[in-house]
């Protein structure tokens, strides 16, 4: 039997958030959004975990990069840049004492597309990190947060 470590009701307005964290074995978890999207978590198996599931700490790192790349990717398209494609690499550093907290985070942007405005690039990275992104701006307050960017022509499929 499952037992529920988290809050009860869920909805999302903007400002304010809920998610239910649910224990489903040893130490993995599922995690349910406000807005009903379920992702599971489970610790390293030297920590007693399955390998089910990304790690917390991992998840953050995955929402500071969906974040940026939400932010870049609507920025480009505002301003009128034939993008096909955009990857964001993430590399952090976490103390090696509790709390393990990052210490510094690095992004590498891949930006895919036809006549790429390298400004214009360098100016959406910038504005994501600096005004826009709120888990670059809150994780920022505790790490040192860098980024650099690639441009590159459109991947060609080939159709075998």
């Amino acid at each position: 039997m499952s037992t529920l470590v988290g809050l009860k009701v869920l909805f999302n307005d903007g400002f304010f958030m809920k998610t239910v964290i649910k224990l489903l074995d040893d130490v993995a978890f599922e995690a349910t959004s406000g807005s009903g999207h379920t992702i599971t978590m489970d610790g390293a198996t030297e920590s007693g975990g399955k390998n089910l599931g990304a790690r917390p700490m991992e998840m953050l790192l995955m929402g500071l990069g969906g974040c940026s790349a939400y932010d870049v990717v609507t920025i480009l398209r505002k301003s009128r840049q034939d993008i096909t494609d955009l990857n964001v690499e993430i590399e952090a550093k976490r103390a090696e004492t509790d709390p393990k907290i990052f210490t510094s985070i690095h992004l590498h942007f891949k930006v895919y597309g036809r006549n790429i405005s390298n400004n214009i690039v360098e100016r959406a990275i910038n504005l994501s990190a600096e005004k826009y992104c709120s888990a670059s701006i809150m994780l920022g307050k505790s790490a040192e947060l860098t980024h650099d960017y690639e441009v590159y022509a459109p991947l060609v499929h080939s159709q075998d």
